[in-house]
């Protein structure tokens, strides 16, 4: 038992010493084009091709904040607003919102062109987080701190740290 908490001290000591990171250099995006294969009868596409690229987009984020293997930890947030149709192209906006001791909440915005008209539309919102693993023990380990420099970013900050209270009560039945 002392044994464990001298690693849990480590561990915390060592993510102290990390320095931070900026939202900017977590940022990913990626692109897609909607194809035949991935629409359901009524040629939208599948809410579980966007609920996968969310997913993979918010890693990339995860993993570039992290710099380390990262597993999806939950969704608590996914909001489709508009639907996308067959041959439009989706972009997907991914950022850390907040970094806590070895999770990251990841916001991500999806975006539809049609490419013929230049409508573009915000079709989806989600919130995902992700723990940071060691790369030998497969073990949660720290994530270093994440440095917000605008008023947006500030405003995401705190709202991650609120949404984390609820699903962490959530998680262990105090809701």
């Amino acid at each position: 038992m002392a044994t464990n908490r001298k690693s849990e001290r480590a561990t915390q000591a060592a993510a102290e010493k990390q320095p931070g990171k900026t939202v900017a250099a977590s940022r990913a995006e990626m692109t897609e084009i909607v194809l035949p294969s991935e629409i359901n009868p009524v040629g939208k596409l599948l809410g579980g091709r966007v609920m996968h690229w969310v997913d993979m987009v918010a890693a990339m984020a995860a993993h570039r904040h992290s710099n380390s293997l990262v597993t999806t930890a939950s969704v608590d947030y996914l909001d489709f607003r508009n639907s996308v149709s067959v041959g439009e192209i989706v972009t997907l906006q991914a950022q850390v919102n907040r970094a806590f001791r070895s999770s990251m909440e990841v916001g991500v915005e999806v975006y539809s062109e049609n490419y013929l008209t230049k409508e573009r539309k915000h079709t989806t919102s989600a919130f995902v987080t992700f723990v940071a693993l060691d790369e030998v023990t497969w073990k949660p380990k720290p994530v270093p701190p994440l440095i917000v420099k605008t008023a947006e970013e500030r405003k995401r900050y705190r709202a991650a740290g609120e949404r984390r209270e609820v699903r962490l009560a959530h998680r262990y039945g105090k809701h």
